[in-house]
This record gives C-alpha cells, structure tokens and sequence, in this order.
C-alpha cells in the first residue's frame, strides 16, 4: 500500500479543511483527486507529503509512519506543487542537473537523465535558455520535468498541467502512464475532468474536506450516472418552451439559453419522445438534438452542487 490515512482531520482555527479523510491507495496506481477550489486538495497533498502536520488522524506512506517519521518518507517521494518553482539565472540543462545534484544523483547518470528528460518533455529548442526567458509553459514543463531527475516510490502532483498547451499536456499524461506501468504510484489533482478519466486509475472527489465517492473512473459513471443528457439547440428562442417542458415528469432541466437547452433524465428516450412532440406541436424548429450519457465531468457538478446545497 503506498498511501494509507485513517480520519485524517487538519484545522486552521474555525476553518476544517481536511475533514475526516480515509485514502488506501495501491502501488503503482494513477489516483485522481478531484474538487473545485477550496476542497481540500492541497492541504490533503501537503498532509501526505508532511509539509504540514494534521490536527489528528493517521498517515501511512510507503509502509512509514509519516507523522512520526517525515524524513524518512520524504526521501522516497516526489512533489510537483502548483506554485511556480523555478532557478531564473539557471538555463534549462543547468536547472535539470542541479536538482540531480540536491538528490546526490551520480554525474553520469545526472547527464543520461538530463539528456532523456530533455527529450521527453521536448526542451530540445530551449535547454540553453534561462528560466526567466521562458515561457510560463515551459517554465512548467521544466518544473514537472526535473521532478523525475531522482528515483522515486511514490509521486504527488498538483495540477501540474496548468499553462501547458495540449500537446505538452498529452505528452506529461502519456509519460505518466508509462511511469506507472513501471511500477511508480502517483497521486494528481486536475480540474481537467477528461484528463483524469484518460489517466487516473481511481478518483476520489472532495468537497468541503470530506471525499465523496472514490471509485474508477468507469464505475463512477455507472453508479452516478444513469441519466443521459438530452442537447437541444432551436433555429429561434421560444419563450414558453420552458414552461412546456417542465410539464415533463422524470426530467430535470439543467441549463437554459433561450436556444440552448440541456434536460437530465434517467428516462431519456420516454423524455426525448415527448420533447420531440412538444416542439412538432408548437412549430418550433430544431437545428439539432441529441441524447448521450452522462460524463464525468457532469457527475462532479451535480456532486458538488448537491453537497453545496443550503441543507447539506
């Protein structure tokens, strides 16, 4: 097991931002940790990394008591945060080797690695550059890529892709998942919800420092997702539409733009029937319509609206 936390609690004064987390996560997994701003996501990373000490509750890292024994622990992780970390006056090769020589990499293999990572994260062009001439992207995949100068276990990473374009970030997903076939466990946080279902072997989603479900990615659609989505998008704006459509039982609207309609329903081809009826009936034009299941992305939504909801 490389991550193991039992009613894991971090306070700052009257604020709880970790609430009572349980985690098991197995070696050489992808474990997603999804939640919007203010969820708890960095502090939980900063629990597990030690960066911070919990109010209460357990940690287990690698089999090592994290609280009793952080160095120990931080010898065998690495950490890619979101804050922005970078040598300015060191160009790219430099900045590469020097955090080999911060991990006592030996020169030989500081240099096979600077080479290969190079490669990988296509920094070819800019590894003479200085940090402070690069582009906040690259600056980024320098910071992700130099994370992997040193051996590791165990690897948190927050948010690493912000700022990279979507060939970068495919390229860092795609090593990502080679690196875990290999055999290391890494622990990410996104707010890209399709990115964590093409990486993540295992999501949990936070909100409010309590984790609401923890499951694959195929799973969660299957237990929270059950509805379809229906799309409609009308050549005109119909004002009584709306009022037409909440006749419907076994539907919920969820988005309105005049144009632009989104229903939810778990009875989507009941629902569609009558939706299409309606709009025959009121001569109302469609340019299109379409039901598909439910993603992701909406299942973290409606998650996280339910738990924000006033009686929650």
């Amino acid at each position: 097991m490389s991550i193991k936390s039992r009613s894991l609690f971090k306070s700052y004064g009257d604020l709880v931002a970790v609430n009572g987390i349980d985690l098991d996560i197995g070696s050489g997994k992808i474990f997603g940790f999804l939640g919007p701003n203010g969820a708890g996501k960095s502090t939980t990373i900063k629990l597990l990394t030690t960066l911070v000490p919990p109010s209460r509750g357990s940690i287990e890292i690698l089999g090592i008591d994290a609280i009793k024994n952080p160095l120990d622990v931080r010898k065998r992780i690495g950490v890619v945060l979101q804050q922005p970390s970078y040598e300015p006056n060191l160009s790219v090769e430099k900045s590469l080797e020097k955090y080999g020589m911060m991990w006592d990499v030996d020169k030989k293999t500081r240099k096979q690695r600077t080479d290969e990572l190079i490669d990988v994260f296509d920094l070819g062009e800019i590894r003479k550059k200085k940090n402070e001439d690069l582009s906040i992207g690259q600056r980024r995949r320098v910071q992700v890529a130099r994370e992997f100068m040193h051996e590791m276990d165990l690897l948190f990473m927050d948010e690493p892709t912000v700022g990279l374009d979507p060939s970068a970030r495919r390229n860092l997903l795609d090593y990502l998942k080679d690196k875990a076939k290999a055999g290391l466990t890494i622990f990410y946080t996104t707010h890209v919800l399709t990115e964590a279902e093409y990486l993540c072997d295992e999501i949990a989603v936070i909100n409010k420092g309590k984790i609401l479900a923890v499951d694959t990615p195929d799973q969660l659609k299957s237990t929270f997702g059950q509805e379809k989505t229906i799309k409609i998008h009308l050549a005109n704006k119909y004002d009584d539409l709306i009022g037409l459509l909440l006749g419907i039982s076994g539907c919920r609207i969820e988005f309105d733009t005049g144009t632009n309609i989104i229903i939810q329903s778990s009875k989507a081809e009941i629902v569609l029937s009558q939706v299409l009826s309606i709009l025959i009936e009121n001569n109302i034009l469609i340019e299109d319509l379409s039901a598909m299941p439910t993603t992701l992305e909406e299942i973290f939504l409606r998650m996280v609206k339910d738990t924000n909801a006033p009686n929650n």
